[in-house]
């Protein structure tokens, strides 16, 4: 028998290879001597740059950038080989950087992201994939688009300030400055979410909350990244702003795609490229997959759903352990998840879920392995000690 386990990291407790490890553990609780197959996974959010390093055996490499407060902080990237690079956006702009009572979504910045790409291209890379996710920034990438050369002015002739809200003042753009090896530089953004940029599905009303954004500050940022769309739109001459991942990281994927001409593609399937799912998965009898929520969003990008139609389409079941179960999850059921389990035993905190996340991943996969074994007619090969 053969389990493949190919979930995504757990956000602010385990890694993805964390969580395979755990279910595998207890996989091996029911079944010693089964054969796993462990592949971390990742949809182009917070923990696919490990996961890409894992799958392709790329390098990691280290620069210092602006966090989205403009401090100063170590970042990192993959150098893939071939001229291919990997930039995660949260490890210069991520969410989890910021403590939160620092966090400005007003003022936060994308900056580093472009002094990532910066970094990338002085390495020698002319194809660039971009995951986006975990941002803690709202300005519609203009702080990348800074850092990368792209002029920002007000109607004084004056260079915008960062942040998001500052765009309300944007008068002109230009692209005098903008890196000439971005010409040369292919672009392709791993994403996870099908948002545009504006409106009441776009970054601000959608994700702002999440960075700290109160109802009126999310009224003001998505008024600023209407505007800046605009503008955008009237100095290249084409409007990206309804692009489905426009949205994406705050409204990164609107600048990464109307300035740097990059391609959309979701995430998931990157990493499953990258990793060999497809192939590891033909021979397996159980699919295990997981997330820290999964609900109604997760059919849209997500790892888990991502997985599942990999596994639907050989006809295998797959099993999502998950952190909690939100609003719409069963959904996934039609997508090819076959059953899912939250996490805990019980009512619990949420410090004390994370803290001991590695044993209930492992209960809860001895569980749901048994109740499927038993579907089957067959028996555990040995007892839980």
């Amino acid at each position: 028998m053969r389990v493949l386990i190919a979930p995504d990291s757990f956000k602010e407790s385990l890694s993805a290879l964390e969580v395979a490890n755990a279910i595998a553990a207890g996989v091996r609780d029911v079944l010693p001597d089964v054969d796993i197959i462990c592949i971390p996974m990742a949809d182009g959010g917070e923990g696919s740059l490990d996961a890409v390093i894992a799958a392709s055996s790329g390098e990691r490499q280290y620069a210092t950038v602006k966090n989205a407060n403009g401090e100063p902080c170590q970042a990192d990237w993959a150098w893939l080989g071939d001229g291919n690079a990997f930039v995660e956006i949260a490890t210069a702009a991520g969410l989890e950087q910021i403590p939160v009572e620092k966090r400005n979504p007003l003022k936060a910045t994308s900056f580093g992201v472009g002094q990532l790409i910066l970094q990338a291209l002085d390495a020698g890379a002319r194809h660039i994939t971009v995951g986006l996710g975990g941002s803690a920034c709202n300005d519609g990438g203009a702080g990348m688009l800074q850092a990368l050369g792209v002029g920002l002015f007000d109607d004084q002739g004056q260079a915008l300030a960062l942040g998001g809200a500052a765009l309300q003042q944007l008068s002109s753009v230009t692209l005098d400055a903008l890196d000439t090896r971005l010409r040369e530089t292919t672009f392709e953004i791993a994403m996870d979410v099908n948002n545009p940029l504006c409106g009441p599905l776009g970054a601000s009303a959608v994700f702002g909350p999440q960075k700290g954004a109160s109802p009126e500050q999310v009224r003001q940022l998505d008024a600023a990244l209407a505007h800046f769309a605009q503008v955008c739109a009237s100095a290249l001459g084409k409007d990206e702003q309804h692009t489905p991942g426009a949205g994406a990281a705050g409204g990164l994927g609107f600048a990464i795609k109307a300035f740097l001409s990059a391609t959309f593609r979701p995430g998931v399937d990157i990493l499953a490229e990258l990793s060999g799912l497809p192939q590891a998965m033909r021979g397996a009898d159980l699919v295990y997959t997981g997330e820290g929520r999964m609900d109604a969003q997760t059919l849209h990008g997500k790892t888990p759903a991502g997985v599942a139609a990999y596994a639907k389409a050989l006809g295998i079941p797959v099993i999502a352990i998950v952190g909690s179960l939100g609003d719409g999850y069963e959904a996934l059921y039609k997508a090819g998840i076959t059953a899912a389990f939250s996490l805990t035993p019980g009512p619990i905190t949420l410090a004390l879920a994370c803290q001991d996340a590695p044993l209930y991943l492992r209960q809860r996969a001895g569980d749901s392995l048994r109740v499927w074994l038993a579907g089957r007619g067959l028996r555990p090969q040995a007892q839980t000690s």
